[in-house]
This record gives C-alpha cells, sequence and structure tokens, in this order.
C-alpha cells in the first residue's frame, strides 16, 4: 500500500479539500485493510475481496472510497444510515471484519499532538496525523451477515412489486401479508407526490 502522505493527497484531490475527515478516513482505511488481511485493495489480486460498510456520509467516507477502490456501484461500499465517524472491514475470502469508530475523545486530544497550531481546525488535522491508533480509533473485531445478494457481482434476486409494477433487485423487497413490495410502496419512501412539477421547480 502506498504511504499515508500519497494516500492523503489522493484523497485530498478526490474530495476537494483537505479536512480532518480526510486525515481520519485514510487513517482508518489503511488501518481497516492492514486488520483484515488486505495489502493493496486496488490491485487485481484484493479488487473483489474487500467490502467496506460505512456509517456517516461526511468527509471520511470520500477518502475510505479513495483508499480502499470501494464503490456503491460495484456493491463494495455498503452505506449504513447511523450519523457514526465509523467503518466496517471485511475481507470477502477469509470472512475477518474489524469495526473502526473515530473516538471523540481524539478531538480534546488533537492539540496535545499538534500544540504548535492555534486554529482548531489545524490543529485536528495536524494531530489526527500524529495520534497513535488506540488514542484515535476504537476498534473492535465482528461478524458481518452477508446474504447471498449483499455480494458484488450481478443481481441474485428480483422481485416485483404487487402494487406499482416496479422491479426491486437484491432482496430489498417488503413482504405485506400477501403482497410484495416496493419500500415506496410499503410506505418508505423519502419523496412524496407534488402538483404542477416543472423543470424549473
Amino acid at each position: 500500500m502506498k504511504s499515508f502522505e500519497e494516500l492523503l493527497e489522493e484523497s485530498v484531490e478526490r474530495h476537494g479539500h483537505l479536512c480532518a475527515g480526510q486525515v481520519i478516513g485514510v487513517r482508518m482505511a489503511m488501518l481497516g485493510c492492514r486488520l483484515v488481511g488486505i495489502e493493496e485493495p486496488k490491485s487485481p489480486q484484493f479488487r473483489k475481496k474487500l467490502i467496506v460498510y460505512v456509517e456517516i456520509d461526511r468527509c471520511a467516507t470520500d477518502a475510505i472510497e479513495s483508499v480502499t477502490g470501494c464503490r456503491m456501484g460495484r456493491r463494495t461500499l455498503k452505506f449504513k444510515d447511523f450519523g457514526i465517524n465509523a467503518a466496517t472491514f471485511v475481507n470477502l475470502d477469509t470472512r475477518a471484519a474489524c469495526r473502526i469508530v473515530s473516538t471523540e475523545e481524539s478531538r480534546d486530544l488533537a492539540k496535545k499532538y499538534a500544540p504548535d497550531q492555534s486554529n482548531k481546525y489545524q490543529q485536528q488535522i495536524a494531530g489526527y496525523k500524529k495520534m497513535p491508533d488506540d488514542l484515535l480509533f476504537d476498534i473492535q473485531r465482528v461478524r458481518v451477515k452477508l446474504p447471498e445478494w449483499e455480494m458484488p457481482g450481478p443481481p441474485r434476486r428480483h422481485a416485483v412489486c404487487s402494487r406499482c409494477g416496479q422491479m426491486v433487485r437484491d432482496g430489498r423487497e417488503t413482504e405485506a401479508g400477501n403482497e410484495t413490495l416496493c419500500r415506496p410502496c410499503a410506505g418508505e419512501a423519502y419523496f412524496y407526490p407534488a402538483d404542477n412539477i416543472s423543470p424549473e421547480s
């Protein structure tokens, strides 16, 4: 795997700016890969052997994606909307998995590792670069259930919504009584109908 500085530079270029989340995400991804035995996640040897579950839609997730090469479109990056700055790394060959959480204490500890920085945000960036893994992160060995339809590759399961006729892939349908429903028809929509929509709306 490339050095931390090289990976951070690549991630910043992809993300658009340097921030504390980039430092945390790059370090989290490097540590997660090492702990589950993935030496170079973007190499052909390992490209389809790593799945990462991210738990927040913020800066660190872009860094994790950059370092690992995992993508939602490849079904190797999974998003669990927990609002926690955490990620779980799974080696598909060995099923070794670890969940890494960014500690809240690291915010206060940053000043100890970057005392020359007076600006809080610069202090976090500099401090997170130097802070030991065991202070920056909580690390837990875990097991992850991986149903067949969660795996990378073509869809292994299809269902048709009984109400709207929409095709639902990868086991995301819901059963309600005798009906097979897509999530919107089951009442889980994030949108609602609006009248008189125009391109300018």
